[in-house]
């Protein structure tokens, strides 16, 4: 049976963008699983009191229900360069818990400290994370993700970034790059040069 996974920011006493979660997590569930009863996320989810002060990470494991939840307190890593790696076929469309073939790939990064998935010619996403670029003060994210994340949508949604089609040889229009997810706003991402983003 398949497994999927959501990952949930909690920060000062909030689980972030939890109606967005939800909504895929449902979506998800009855595009594999068929008709189901909506899960409320929000019902399933208590951070453990030692963690209650901290930057959370609540992964969720489910199926056609939830099966197990994990918290961890959230430390971002260091990410200062890209490598493209030409993948035409890869979907991951749905967040998937099996990443057994994002892995091959990260594993193909050399001294990067993360790989760029480039599908059909244009950019899309880290090994776990959407991209953004800057341009004249104005970010720009990849048109088609190979996973919509939840902060992506929300920025969307917001007119904070702007979806863009953009190809390897267009990266020099751009002054840098960074990576968001659930646990990484645009604000808190590290800034990845330009030049650091190459084959």
């Amino acid at each position: 049976m398949y497994q999927f996974i959501e990952t949930i920011c909690y920060k000062n006493g909030l689980f972030e963008r939890i109606d967005l979660h939800t909504n895929r997590l449902n979506r998800t569930r009855h595009h594999f699983f068929g008709n189901q009863i909506a899960i409320n996320l929000f019902d399933h989810l208590k951070v453990p009191q030692d963690l209650i002060n901290s930057t959370v990470k609540c992964t969720v494991t489910y199926s056609n229900e939830i099966e197990h939840i994990s918290y961890s307190d959230y430390q971002m890593r260091a990410v200062n360069s890209l490598k493209l790696i030409d993948h035409n076929l890869i979907d991951y469309s749905f967040k998937y818990a099996n990443r057994e073939e994002l892995g091959e790939l990260y594993s193909k990064r050399g001294e990067c400290d993360d790989i760029l998935i480039v599908k059909d010619g244009f950019l899309t996403d880290s090994f776990y994370a959407n991209l953004v670029l800057l341009r004249e003060n104005r970010w720009y994210s990849m048109l088609n993700p190979l996973l919509l994340g939840t902060r992506l949508l929300s920025y969307v949604q917001e007119s904070l970034v702007t979806p863009v089609l953009v190809s390897p040889d267009d990266l020099h229009l751009y002054s840098e790059a960074r990576i968001i997810n659930a646990m990484i706003s645009i604000e808190n991402s590290p800034i990845i040069p330009i030049q650091n983003i190459y084959y």
